[in-house]
């Protein structure tokens, strides 16, 4: 697949991972009538079926890093060509943007606004690092055919057991600073949580790389069976 293609799914799966979050938070917060709880509900609902539906459309074309702390991971691997990275980061962070932008588009918002949702403290940028481990570590062992169904999973549940709702994605978070909605993050609040999900997607590869190559389960199975 050619490097423009590439960037251009990138920025393409970006953008809509993000109209997905940003439009989704704006309709459910205008349909919950105050409740946080269903307004999150149905973030989660919308944001896990967009996950999978992307990953499965733009994996065979650039991956489908849409994060990129995903793609500095994969570079760091040798599963991205280095001199591409640069070109994935920018896409996806112009990806975000745009995303949010349209979402503002579709719902009749002002187009450009800035968030004003403060998102600090150890105990946020906790979560945000557990929360890219976890989806660094879910990517990295996932059997191929699996990891669109089990990355869209575990970002559901990270959105509950997550203090942050799980942003881990660097893009996500700079996207969602351009709106002040219910998914929105302050700009002050943006560079803590970027530092944490890098962290975080270090730590899931070392995590990765400690517990050995990973197995399919078939080949697991096959193994126990004959020991």
């Amino acid at each position: 697949m050619s490097a423009p293609r590439r960037v251009f799914a990138e920025f393409l799966g970006t953008a809509l991972l993000l109209v997905t979050v940003i439009g989704s938070g704006i309709m459910a917060a205008r349909l919950s009538g105050g409740n946080d709880g269903i307004a999150l509900l149905a973030n989660t609902l919308a944001t896990v079926g967009s996950l999978y539906i992307l990953i499965e459309v733009f994996g065979p074309v650039s991956g489908a890093h849409m994060n990129p702390a995903v793609s500095l991971v994969m570079a760091a691997r040798g599963d991205l060509r280095k001199s591409l990275l640069p070109s994935y980061i920018v896409a996806q962070l112009a990806g975000a943007a745009c995303g949010a932008w349209l979402a503002h588009a579709m719902f009749e918002l002002p187009i450009l606004q800035w968030s004003t949702k403060l998102r600090d403290g150890p105990s946020q940028w906790l979560a945000e690092g557990v929360a890219a481990a976890g989806l660094l570590l879910v990517i990295l062992r996932a059997p191929p055919s699996r990891v669109a169904a089990m990355v869209a999973a575990y970002i559901g549940a990270a959105y509950w057991f997550t203090a942050s709702t799980s942003f881990a994605n660097p893009a996500a978070a700079f996207g969602r600073m351009f709106s002040d909605t219910f998914a929105g993050i302050a700009p002050s609040s943006v560079p803590g949580f970027v530092i944490a999900e890098l962290i975080g997607a270090g730590a899931g590869l070392g995590i990765h790389r400690l517990l050995g190559p990973a197995q399919s389960l078939a080949s697991i199975e096959t193994t126990l069976e004959n020991t």
